[in-house]
């Protein structure tokens, strides 16, 4: 077990005045206050820094501002840390001065120019070694002066294994991530796709499902799923529920087999809050799996993160800090507990913070470089959703200059598309792809499994030599490769877990690849879920469901909703004028979100129950509001205008692949905390002491996830719940299981 430094141990200078930099070039005067503008404006052009206004207004201040970078040396990136709103060093800064300062001293009076040119000349060795001395700041900004091939050179010189039950990340090798996701966690469709990754050489890094139900229950039952499934198949690796950490701690105390520890990261404190976590918090549970966790005393690591960037600007939470810098300094938080995996998903968030494939492949290459420099071991998830202009090409070619440059795994989302999150990743078929083009090889351990069932071979040493399975004992396929029924033999049971599965378009597969009829059918799905974006909500068609009042939003258009991080979360001047403080504990808000589809596939059957429901259990409803282009803390505005205990905000999501999951609707149950006891209580709990909300999420309501009928009466009984327990999210849980609050 590491040991970890307390917080107040470590030396950070003191914050001082933004220092003025400013350059000549021909024809071109460029200055900038603060380093942070200077971080910003030395980036590639990226859509959420054009929002946050730190991008450059053009080429030749973007150069000016790389020059400039380039002269500073690393003592004066060390002087000036970045502060949060109220000019402190926040806890994610701090924690990236645990550097080693006897390898800092050695290279502070370099300058950032003068560092990347030694990195380039030295052996990998060295560029590890000097990673330990630097803070998040320096590598992003030593990032910001490199061109794709200098990214991908100096990544690929770092090699950062680790072991659980597994090795991760040895050298020769590229792992697989295996994410059997399900819209409404039916352990059959989960069984489905854990059997169709196995088939396909997926899931040496990981077996990990992200819950649609983050609940204590949940958790513990798809982790108990997950571990039956490996002995029974006797797949060496490791299992995962990424669900919020508290959640998978009190799993933990019930026993349930909790091997990896999961938790979502950010690059500042404000953030974090976001997240209902703190450093505090993660040292907390790091300590428990060293001595609780099954694999404790026999794994080296057991802490999973997952990062991306954009994410601190998307919650208005990033303090002024462009996004690489900011994704930076969460792999310097990172490397204080040892991770065994990272994951980053950058592109996971939408046209917002990455606009289209360039802004994304370029932020992938920078994210892989810092977090490996930094020593922290990376996954790469380069992925996308379809409200951006990102494509399948633009993913696939991000993951051949990721796997050039050292990536330790991709993930296994079978035939690309994520059935609970309606996102698109990278699937099995993609990473044994890239493992025979590049000459790359499962764990090890797992290696050994897959090449004893047939799943994979080595090529024969009499073939042609020269390309992938033509080189001579290199890994290719075998005879069962995408062979389900090596795992489940019954015909009548591998049909029901089929009937359970979305998306499952069929097995056949040509080389390393889905055969033809198996993508065209994946890619149909993806242009019909792609076109629902198109919708627009008819206003008149729901007048006959309830009795709406119309509200708006900041959002004018749809191309502005979909750009702009918060304008569907603000009221306009005009509804905010009119809307009252009412008598009444529940307000409901519909809006079409990203898919105004979804409303009106579900709204007409979900509401009236939700109505009638709580109706019947006593509690005060508002009259519904509609509005277009809103976003989920729409829900925070209504609450305070309205005087609302709790807001139900029915929300369009991001269309999923195909015709139903295009469809897919959230209910957000936004409780707003009033000062006293609830929220002192919520504020211990969280350990935010300015936290406003806690949010129940209810997801995947769609035909082919939870019915909107059968929703309705959840969200009654959820309602129900939060109201007498004065509690949402994962306060509310933990109240549920019985946990402190």
């Amino acid at each position: 077990m590491k040991e970890l430094t307390p917080l107040e141990r470590i030396e950070v200078p003191r914050p001082r005045p933004d220092a003025a930099y400013a350059a000549r070039l021909p024809g071109h005067d460029a200055s900038f206050r603060g380093l942070k503008r200077l971080l910003g404006a030395a980036d590639a052009s990226k859509a959420g820094d054009r929002l946050a206004g730190l991008a450059a207004p053009d080429e030749a201040a973007r150069e000016a501002a790389r020059g400039l970078l380039g002269e500073l040396t690393l003592e004066h990136l060390h002087d000036h840390p970045l502060t949060d709103e109220r000019g402190e060093v926040d806890a994610v800064m701090r924690v990236n001065y645990d550097i080693d300062r006897d390898a800092f001293a050695r290279i502070a009076s370099l300058r950032l120019g003068e560092l990347k040119d030694h990195l380039l000349r030295a052996p990998g060795p060295e560029v590890a070694r000097l990673g330990r001395a630097l803070t998040g700041v320096m590598a992003a900004a030593l990032a910001k002066l490199c061109d794709v091939h200098e990214l991908v050179y100096l990544a690929r010189k770092i090699s950062r294994p680790t072991r659980a039950r597994t090795v991760l990340g040895a050298p020769g090798t590229l792992a697989s991530r295996l994410q059997p996701n399900h819209p409404t966690d039916d352990l059959r469709g989960i069984t489905l796709l854990l059997y169709w990754g196995l088939s396909l050489g997926a899931g040496d890094a990981l077996l990990g499902v992200n819950p649609a139900a983050g609940t204590v229950e949940t958790t513990a039952a798809i982790l108990r799923h997950l571990d039956r499934i490996r002995r029974a198949t006797g797949v060496p690796t490791q299992i995962c529920c990424l669900s919020h950490l508290k959640v998978q701690l009190a799993a933990l105390d019930q026993g349930a087999p909790v091997e990896i520890l999961f938790q979502s990261l950010a690059g500042t404190e404000a953030c974090f809050g976001e997240f209902d976590i703190t450093v505090g918090l993660i040292d907390e549970g790091y300590r428990r799996m060293a001595a609780r966790g099954p694999l404790a005393g026999e794994a080296e690591q057991f802490m999973y993160f997952e990062t991306g960037q954009g994410s601190e600007l998307t919650y208005g939470k990033h303090n002024g800090i462009d996004m690489a810098t900011a994704e930076a300094l969460c792999y310097g938080l990172a490397r204080r507990w040892d991770p065994f995996m990272l994951n980053n998903v950058t592109g996971f968030i939408g046209p917002e913070t990455h606009l289209d494939d360039r802004e994304m492949i370029l932020a992938n290459l920078q994210d892989h470089f810092m977090g490996k420099l930094l020593g922290v071991p990376m996954g790469m998830a380069p992925c996308y959703t379809l409200h951006a202009n990102v494509t399948l090409e633009g993913q696939q070619m991000a993951t051949q200059l990721l796997t050039a440059a050292g990536a330790n795994y991709y993930m296994d989302v079978c035939l690309n598309t994520d059935r609970m999150l309606a996102y698109f990743d990278t699937s099995g078929h993609d990473v044994q792809t890239l493992r025979e083009i590049h000459g790359r090889a499962p764990g090890g351990e797992f290696l050994a499994w897959a090449l004893a069932r047939g799943i994979l071979a080595r090529a024969g040493e009499g073939e042609s030599e020269g390309h992938g399975e033509g080189k001579a004992g290199a890994i290719t396929r075998g005879p069962r490769f995408g062979d389900v029924r090596q795992f489940c033999p019954d015909e009548t049971e591998l049909a029901e877990l089929l009937a359970a599965t979305p998306a499952a378009h069929g097995f056949a597969t040509a080389g390393p690849r889905p055969a033809n009829a198996v993508s065209r059918r994946s890619r149909v799905d993806e242009a019909v879920a792609r076109g629902a974006l198109a919708s627009e909500l008819r206003e008149d068609e729901l007048t006959c469901v309830a009795a709406f009042r119309v509200i708006t939003t900041t959002a004018a258009s749809k191309a502005e909703h979909l750009g702009s991080a918060d304008a569907g979360a603000r009221l306009s001047a005009e509804s905010a004028a009119w809307l009252a403080p009412e008598d009444a504990q529940v307000q409901i808000v519909v809006s079409d979100g990203l898919s105004a589809e979804a409303v009106h596939h579900n709204v007409p059957d979900l509401l009236p129950v939700l109505l009638d429901g709580l109706g019947a259990r006593g509690v005060t409803v508002g009259q519904p509001l509609l509005a277009r282009y809103g976003r989920v803390k729409l829900a925070e505005a209504v609450a305070e205008r309205l005087g609302a205990r709790l807001v139900v905000l029915l929300l369009g999501e991001r269309p999923g692949s195909g015709e139903l999951a295009s469809r897919s609707l959230s209910a957000y149950l936004a409780y707003r905390l009033t000062p006293g006891v609830d929220q002192e209580a919520a504020a211990a709990f969280s350990g935010n002491p300015a936290i406003g909300f806690e949010y129940t999420v209810v997801s995947n309501i769609h035909a082919g996830g939870l019915p909107a009928a059968e929703a309705g009466g959840v969200l009654v009984e959820k309602v129900v719940q939060v109201l007498a327990r004065r509690a949402a999210g994962n306060r509310l849980e933990a109240l549920l299981a019985g946990g402190a609050a």
